[in-house]
C-alpha cells in the first residue's frame, strides 16, 4: 500500500456503498485527524481508536439519513506523485458547497470552509461529497 490516504478514503467509501455499519482502517495520527474533520461536517457518525501496542486499529461508524449513504463520492486531489498545493485565495468550494475538500495546512488538518476563513493555505489532500 502506497498511499494510505486513499485506501482510508476507498475503504470509507465501499464499506457506505454496501451499508455496511462500520469500516475497520489501519492506525495512523493524520488519519485519526482526517476523521476528526470529517466527524465535525457529518459524514461519519464516529470513530475510536482500539487495539494495544503494535497492533491497532480504527473503527469508522458510518451515517445513513434517510437510510441513504452520506458519502456519494470521494476524489483524491495531491497524489504521491504530484503533490497539489493551494492558496487560501485559490480554494473553491466542492460541489457548489455541498461537498468538502480537506486541507493539510499548518494550523493542521482543516476543510475549505475553515481554510478560507483563518486564510490559510496547505496541501489538499482529498474531496468528498
Amino acid at each position: 500500500m502506497n498511499d494510505p490516504i486513499a485506501d482510508m478514503i476507498i475503504r470509507i467509501k465501499n464499506a457506505s456503498d454496501s451499508k455496511k455499519e462500520s469500516v475497520i482502517l489501519p492506525y495512523s495520527k493524520l488519519k485519526l485527524a482526517i476523521l476528526d474533520v470529517l466527524l465535525k461536517e457529518g459524514f461519519i457518525k464516529s470513530f475510536g481508536k482500539k487495539g494495544k501496542k503494535i497492533v491497532k486499529y480504527i473503527d469508522v461508524g458510518l451515517l445513513y439519513p434517510n437510510g441513504e449513504a452520506k458519502i456519494h463520492g470521494v476524489a483524491r486531489v495531491s497524489k504521491t506523485s504530484k503533490r497539489i498545493y493551494m492558496q487560501a485565495k485559490d480554494i473553491r468550494p466542492v460541489k457548489n458547497g455541498y461537498g468538502v475538500l480537506v486541507l493539510s495546512t499548518p494550523q493542521g488538518i482543516m476543510t475549505d470552509k475553515n481554510a478560507r476563513t483563518e486564510k490559510v493555505g496547505g496541501e489538499a489532500l482529498f474531496k468528498m461529497w
